[in-house]
């Protein structure tokens, strides 16, 4: 047989309400995962793929909305050229029954559910062996039956399964294990994987895709599908990373020192080479140590720069101060404010307290400070 071409891509999570942020980046970053099988569809034709797999929570729940699951396979359908083949995983596993009822009974020609461990022969010459997830935790390997399943000889071998590896855990904390040589044991060309929202190569022949529109932190850029060819059965597979997500999630680490400007660290700290900035969700992380009146320019310059963003999440829990007289003076030389601050200050420096307590000190103190640097404005 010529050439096989596909995309590999799973953990959608078509439905997600993204309730940890802000009500409008909410709304853009749904928005952009209702479009997404759009965007892999489009993926699949820039690269001649007429096939994608999907290893594994297409939704981000059991009980996906009826419009949710129509757009989905509406988008599906929109051309019949690319079939999708698809597996459930841990969030949407076969034990939501209404669910895939509805699935079955709705989707067009093009889209096939694979709720069953056996092979299935997608085309002449290419067999897919799918683990679907049972439950949301099955607790054990459900890729163990491929070992020993048949398929027509010189057929192509593709695995599609969700959960973790050993040598990792899972994003959602499942106790499914599969062992990192399995594409080896049960003699795959390819072991398409989902459950890790970022790409990973466990082995030449076993990937994550990780989600095509990213959702955390945890795995920085843009998402991604994978662009699979395989010559033929045996053929190490050629795998490309294609970007399918809209959204570019950073995280920078902002060392400060007492020394510098802090507006122009804040600056060269929010450097995203070159993504437009509204399109980029960004935590920026102030570590070190700065002086009463740097926290206030860190926290001016931040201020100042976040509306540019779909989201800015400043964190300084990291970020020690350090004081002096004069800046108890600011505060007040003498009388009710005076002794806060100075009770507030011991309780920072204390280093018998806990690391929790003193934290909540220092955060008052600072409080206290850019109160009276206000008013004084």
């Amino acid at each position: 047989m010529t050439e096989f071409r596909f995309l590999h891509t799973s953990d959608l999570h078509l439905g997600r309400r993204f309730g940890n942020l802000p009500e409008e980046a909410r709304g853009l970053l749904a928005a952009a995962r209702r479009d997404i099988v759009r965007s892999l569809a489009d993926a699949a034709r820039g690269h001649g793929a007429g096939h994608v797999f999907v290893a594994g929570d297409l939704f981000d729940t059991e009980t996906p909305s009826d419009q949710v699951v129509r757009h989905a396979l509406n988008a599906m359908g929109a051309d019949p050229a690319i079939g999708w083949w698809i597996i459930p995983g841990n969030h949407d596993s076969l034990a939501a029954e209404a669910l895939w009822d509805r699935f079955r009974r709705d989707a067009p020609g093009n889209v096939r559910l694979l709720d069953r461990a056996e092979p299935v022969e997608i085309i002449a010459g290419v067999s897919l062996l799918p683990a679907p997830a049972v439950w949301r935790h099955s607790g054990r390997d459900l890729t163990e039956w491929m070992v020993s399943a048949e398929v027509p000889e010189g057929n192509i071998r593709i695995g599609l399964a969700h959960g973790a590896v050993q040598t990792f855990a899972s994003e959602d904390g499942g106790s499914e294990i599969i062992p990192p040589d399995r594409a080896e044991t049960a003699r795959l060309d390819y072991l398409a994987l989902g459950d890790w929202h970022g790409h990973l190569r466990i082995g030449e022949r076993t990937h994550y895709a990780g989600t095509p529109e990213r959702d955390r932190f945890k795995h920085q850029g843009p998402g991604v599908c994978l662009a699979v060819s395989i010559a033929g059965s045996g053929a190490i597979p050629h795998v490309e990373p294609i970007r399918t997500g809209r959204f570019d999630w950073v995280d920078v680490e902002m060392p400060v020192t007492t020394e510098m400007e802090a507006g122009d660290a804040v600056r060269r700290a929010l450097s995203t080479g070159g993504a437009r900035r509204e399109d980029t969700l960004l935590r920026l992380r102030a570590t070190g140590w700065a002086t009463l009146d740097q926290r206030l320019e860190l926290s001016a310059a931040v201020s100042a720069l976040a509306p540019d963003f779909c989201h800015f999440d400043y964190d300084e829990t990291e970020l020690a101060t350090e004081y002096n007289v004069e800046d108890l003076d600011a505060i007040d030389v003498g009388g009710a404010l005076r002794l806060a601050a100075r009770a507030l200050l011991d309780e920072a420096s204390d280093k018998s307290l806990a690391d929790d307590q003193r934290r909540v000190a220092e955060a008052a103190l600072v409080r206290l400070y850019t109160i009276v640097k206000e008013d004084a404005s």
